[in-house]
């Protein structure tokens, strides 16, 4: 999670992550780690700014031959 989406306001003073999303989105992280637990895999989850906390997830698990990734598409 990164902070920088949570925190402050976008437009005409709206928060950029209300409570009702911020609570669907936990839950839905929620249920999807529970569904890969019972498949026999996990979920990691950090918070952070993402390009500290992947540096940080690869240099601990000291063997990542790949990292894909995704941007969010931005308004205009």
């Amino acid at each position: 999670f990164d902070p920088r989406h949570y925190l402050g306001t976008r437009c005409y003073g709206f928060p950029k992550t209300g409570p009702h999303r911020l609570r669907f989105l936990l839950e839905s992280v929620k249920d999807l780690r529970e569904t890969l637990k019972k498949k026999g895999s996990t979920l990691v989850v950090r918070k952070g700014k993402p390009e500290d906390v992947v540096c940080d997830l690869i240099t601990q698990l000291g063997s990542v031959s790949a990292v894909a990734f995704h941007e969010e598409v931005r308004e205009i």
